[in-house]
């Protein structure tokens, strides 16, 4: 199937690695152009050199308030358009209700939270119609994950936010859609698994609990990001969509 996503132009946040990167990936396969973002300007320079000429870097902190309008200034200059953006940001300091700091929950909102709400607000002014403003954010909208209090407060907050922003966006033709990953094999949940003191016991339990009996690849997320970016996902707005192998427990 052809998703129409050639010369297409998108902004990758959190691109260097994971499942910004994952999703980069597939969409410059299919054709389309992506200024990847993130923080670390040797790893975006890396990760853009292994996509190849349609991707480019930009270094960028999204707590900045002037980043959201630099990002699309940016790509409609190395690429001439803009056609919508992957709002994918590293997940917030582990712990508990009791463990975490007032200072961790403060950085998480002001990255996790706000910064994905003013990417959001300010892609939806430049688009138009055939637009599509991509959220990654995780089972914990659903269901809450232990040992992830700070995801388990920000995440549904902001699925709740992109499901307000797609009513509003939606009569002028504009999609907002949300991934909802779980375990997926990633740096990231490597690194929460190994929080246990036999993180290859931790990861078999987990994936006990999923009806798949395995981790997801970043390939397989990727792939189904691209998808709801894409034209060929013309009619989906509003939803939030669980790459999750089954694990949610809800329809």
């Amino acid at each position: 199937m052809d998703l129409g996503l050639k010369d297409r132009v998108y902004v990758v946040t959190g691109a260097s690695r994971g499942l910004g990167f994952a999703s980069a990936r597939e969409l410059t396969a299919d054709g389309a152009k992506v200024l990847l973002t993130a923080r670390d300007e040797k790893a975006l320079a890396d990760a853009a050199a292994e996509l190849g000429p349609n991707a480019e870097p930009f270094a960028a902190d999204n707590s900045d308030p002037e980043t959201a309008e630099r990002l699309i200034a940016e790509a409609r200059a190395r690429f001439g358009r803009f056609d919508g953006i992957l709002i994918s940001v590293g997940g917030p300091a582990a712990g508990g209700a009791a463990d975490n700091t007032d200072a961790q929950w403060r950085d998480a909102f002001e990255s996790v939270f706000l910064g994905a709400v003013r990417l959001a607000r300010t892609a939806a002014a430049h688009l138009t119609e055939g637009g599509v403003i991509g959220f990654v954010l995780s089972g914990s909208v659903h269901e809450p994950i232990a040992g992830l209090t700070i995801s388990n407060g920000l995440r549904p907050g902001l699925a709740g936010f992109a499901k307000s922003l797609s009513d509003e966006l939606g009569p002028r033709g504009i999609r907002v859609v949300g991934l909802l990953p779980a375990r997926i094999d990633t740096d990231r949940v490597r690194s929460l698994d190994g929080l246990s003191p036999d993180p290859a016991a931790a990861r078999a339990h987990n994936e006990s609990l999923i009806p798949l009996r395995r981790y997801g690849t970043p390939e397989e997320f990727g792939r189904t990001a691209a998808f709801l970016l894409s034209p060929a996902a013309s009619y989906l707005t509003g939803t939030m969509l669980p790459v999750d192998g089954g694990a949610r427990h809800g329809f």
